[in-house]
C-alpha cells in the first residue's frame, strides 16, 4: 500500500517542493476513486467470481493529464470497461480547473451525491468541514453557467433533430412528476449534441413548440427530420417551426404501443412479423411487408394495424441515404440519455426545488457533449455529401 507520511518525509528530507507529494496525493485519490467507480458500476469486485461470464469487465487504463491549483497532474489512469459503457464522473470534461476541492465537490454533486454526504466525505478525506449549505454554495457557481448555456448561439443547419421527454420529482409546496424536454441535434458530420432542455410540469406541444421557437432564435434555420414519439399534437408543432422539415414517428415507440394491445402469446410472432416491416432494404418492399402482415393480424388486431396503415411518420427515414436510417428511425440517442439522467438521480426521491434539479441535468448535459464531441454518429459521415444535397434543395 501506498505509504503518504514515509514519502512526506522523503520529500521534506530531500528539500522537494511539498507540491510534489500534495500532486502525487491528489493523484492516488482520484485513481482509487475511479477505480471504486468502476466497480460499481460492473456491481462486482476485481478478481470477484462472479463477475466471470457477466458479459462486461475490467479492460485496462487510458490516461490522462488534469490542471489544478497546485500543478499538472500528469498520466491518470482512467479505468475502462470492456463494452465500452462506463463513463467516469469524477473529473469534469475540462482540462484546467482553479480548485481542485470545489471540483471535487461539484462532480459528486453531479452524479446526485446528496450535499450532505459531500461534506462527511470531504472532512473524512482532509479534516475539514464543509456543511451541506456550503456545498450548495460552491455549486451555485453552475446558476450562470447554466443561464449562459442556455443562450449560447447554436448552429443554423442540422440534419436531425430527436425530441423527447423525461420525468423527474420536483417539489413547489408539495412533490409531483414533471418534465424535462430535451432536444438533441446532429449536424451533417454526425456530430451531436444537447442544444437545450427545458423543465415543464407536464409534457405537451405547445411547451415543445416554445422551446423549439427558442432554438431557432439562437441561430437553428435549417432542419432536414425530427424524431419523437406520438404525442398529440407534437407533429403539427414541429413543424410551425420548421416547415420545410420531415417527420419520423420513432419505431420503436410504435412497436411498444402496438405491444401494449396485444395477448402475450402473440408478442414474439407479431414482433418478428413487424422486422421484416422496419427493417426492408427499400420503401417498396416495406409497404410489401406492412401489407403482408396487414393480411396476417388485421382480422384478430384491427386496431393495432390501423394504426400502422394510416400513420403518415412511419417510414420518413426512406427518404434518407441508407448508412444513417438505423439512427434515425427511432429516439433510441435520447431515451439513453434519459435513462443515464434516471440513474443518476435514483438516490434522490425528489429535488427540494426547480434550482437543484436544473443544476444536476446542467452538469450531465455538458458531460454527455463533451463526450459526443469526441465521436460522430455512426453512418453520417458517409451520407454527408448528400445530407448537403438535400439542404440545398429544401433550402436554396
Amino acid at each position: 500500500m501506498y505509504n503518504d507520511t514515509t514519502r512526506l518525509k522523503e520529500i521534506l528530507s530531500n528539500n522537494v517542493n511539498l507540491n510534489e507529494f500534495i500532486l502525487e496525493l491528489i493523484k492516488n485519490m482520484i485513481e482509487t476513486l475511479l477505480k471504486a467507480e468502476l466497480t460499481e458500476f460492473l456491481k462486482y469486485e476485481k478478481y470477484e467470481s462472479k463477475g466471470r461470464n457477466s458479459g462486461n469487465s475490467r479492460n485496462g487504463y487510458y490516461s490522462r493529464d488534469y490542471e489544478t491549483k497546485y500543478g499538472r497532474i500528469e498520466d491518470i489512469q482512467i479505468p475502462r470497461d470492456r463494452n465500452g459503457e462506463f463513463e467516469q464522473q469524477l473529473l469534469p470534461p475540462y482540462k484546467r480547473r482553479d480548485s481542485f476541492l470545489e471540483d471535487m465537490i461539484v462532480a459528486m454533486y453531479s452524479r446526485g451525491v446528496s450535499t450532505r454526504e459531500i461534506g462527511k466525505l470531504i472532512e473524512k478525506l482532509y479534516g475539514q468541514h464543509y456543511s451541506a449549505q456550503t456545498i450548495s454554495n460552491i455549486t451555485e457557481v453552475a446558476i450562470e453557467a447554466i443561464k449562459k448555456w442556455h443562450e449560447r448561439k447554436l448552429k443554423e443547419r442540422y440534419s436531425v433533430l430527436y425530441i423527447d421527454a423525461t420525468s423527474i420529482k420536483i417539489r413547489r409546496d408539495t412533490v409531483e412528476n414533471e418534465a424535462v424536454y430535451f432536444v438533441i441535434g446532429v449536424d451533417e458530420e454526425g456530430n451531436r449534441e444537447v442544444l437545450d432542455y427545458f423543465i415543464g410540469a407536464k409534457e405537451t406541444s405547445e411547451k415543445w413548440e416554445d422551446l423549439l421557437n427558442g432554438l431557432k432564435e439562437r441561430g437553428v434555420q435549417e432542419v432536414l427530420l425530427g424524431v419523437m414519439d406520438g404525442l398529440p399534437g407534437i407533429e403539427e408543432a414541429f413543424l410551425r417551426v420548421f416547415p420545410k422539415a420531415d417527420i419520423q414517428r420513432c419505431i420503436v415507440h410504435i412497436i411498444r404501443n402496438s405491444i401494449n394491445m396485444i395477448r402475450k402469446k402473440d408478442i414474439q410472432e407479431f414482433t418478428q412479423d413487424l422486422r421484416t416491416i422496419y427493417q426492408a432494404p427499400t420503401l417498396e418492399l416495406a409497404q410489401i411487408a406492412l401489407e403482408e402482415v396487414n393480411r396476417k393480424w388485421s382480422k384478430k388486431y384491427p386496431r393495432v394495424m390501423e394504426k400502422w396503415l394510416n400513420n403518415p411518420y412511419i417510414f420518413t427515414y426512406y427518404k434518407y441515404p441508407h448508412s444513417i436510417r438505423k439512427a434515425i428511425y427511432t429516439t433510441n440517442w435520447i431515451e439513453r440519455f434519459n435513462k443515464e439522467l434516471k440513474r443518476l438521480i435514483k438516490s434522490k426521491e425528489q429535488f427540494p426545488n426547480e434550482e437543484a434539479a436544473q443544476k444536476i441535468i446542467y452538469y450531465q448535459v455538458i458531460n454527455y457533449n463533451d463526450k459526443w464531441s469526441q465521436r460522430a454518429l455512426n453512418g453520417f459521415k458517409e451520407a454527408g455529401e448528400q445530407l448537403k444535397e438535400m439542404f440545398k434543395e429544401r433550402y436554396q
